[in-house]
């Protein structure tokens, strides 16, 4: 009989890939749009004029354009002021038909997310190929915050270096090595690593997100490779998915948890 982590991995491995495939997951993003990029307000393929205006974008539409365009469900009456979608995708104030289209900012520069349930690449996916569960992939470890929160400069998958926001590291040991990753520390206390390690770029994908559980008041938590997961990125080539931070490339290889795309 397997063992309670084995059926537990399982399950996860199957609501993992429900979620990116989901009607708005991370497979219908078909395009990301920075507004400074396009001075005019319009962007390819989407109805309307967007422009920057301080701390929020207007949307504004001709009658023969708003047609198309929803607000809020409804539909749209020619112009709106935009703050950015921080909820589900499915929820974005400004819909196209079945497509959702997000307002987002990072670091100060705003632009608009297309995503369409109809998009090539979530009509092609076939799975996530993933290694099944190795208890060896799975260890204690303890997060020792930093002083202060820190900001490091990454590049990203799009080109440009972006601020990468750290809180602490995680100590563990693994295969008789003693490894560190840099993390961040998230909204519900659960912490995110960006890392590499000797499989990547060859039976895995370049880098990987592991996602600990909220460690406990001593800085206790579990480091589960077995749930290392793909970065968006590697399901749409229009997320910014930031490299691995300095000291997060591992040098063991983690053959585990989700490796490639089938």
């Amino acid at each position: 009989m397997p063992s309670d982590a084995v059926v537990e991995w399982k399950q996860w491995h199957e609501r993992r890939v429900e979620s990116v495939s989901a009607p708005y997951g991370p497979l219908a993003l078909t395009g990301t749009y920075w507004l400074e990029d396009h001075p005019d307000g319009r962007l390819p393929g989407i109805p309307g004029v967007w422009l920057l205006d301080g701390d929020a974008v207007v949307l504004t539409a001709p009658e023969d354009e708003r047609t198309a365009l929803t607000l809020d469900g409804e539909p749209f009456t020619g112009s709106v002021r935009l703050g950015a979608d921080t909820g589900p995708v499915a929820a974005a104030r400004v819909g196209l038909g079945g497509r959702r289209l997000v307002v987002l900012v990072r670091e100060g520069s705003w632009g608009v997310r297309d995503y369409d349930p109809g998009s090539a690449a979530r009509r092609a996916f076939r799975g996530i190929e993933a290694t099944p569960h190795d208890p060896r992939f799975s260890v204690p470890g303890r997060f020792t915050p930093y002083d202060s929160w820190r900001v490091v400069r990454v590049d990203a998958v799009d080109g440009v270096r972006r601020g990468l926001g750290l809180s602490g590291e995680l100590a563990f040991r693994l295969d008789g090595l003693e490894v560190t990753l840099q993390v961040a520390v998230q909204d519900d206390g659960r912490l995110w690593a960006v890392f590499a390690d000797s499989t990547s770029g060859d039976s895995s994908y370049r880098f990987r997100f592991l996602y600990p559980d909220a460690p406990d008041a001593e800085g206790r938590t579990t480091v589960d490779f077995n749930r290392a997961v793909l970065p968006p990125c590697a399901f749409a080539d229009h997320f910014i998915c930031p490299f691995p931070p300095p000291g997060n490339t591992l040098g063991v290889a983690i053959e585990a948890g989700e490796r490639t795309l089938r």
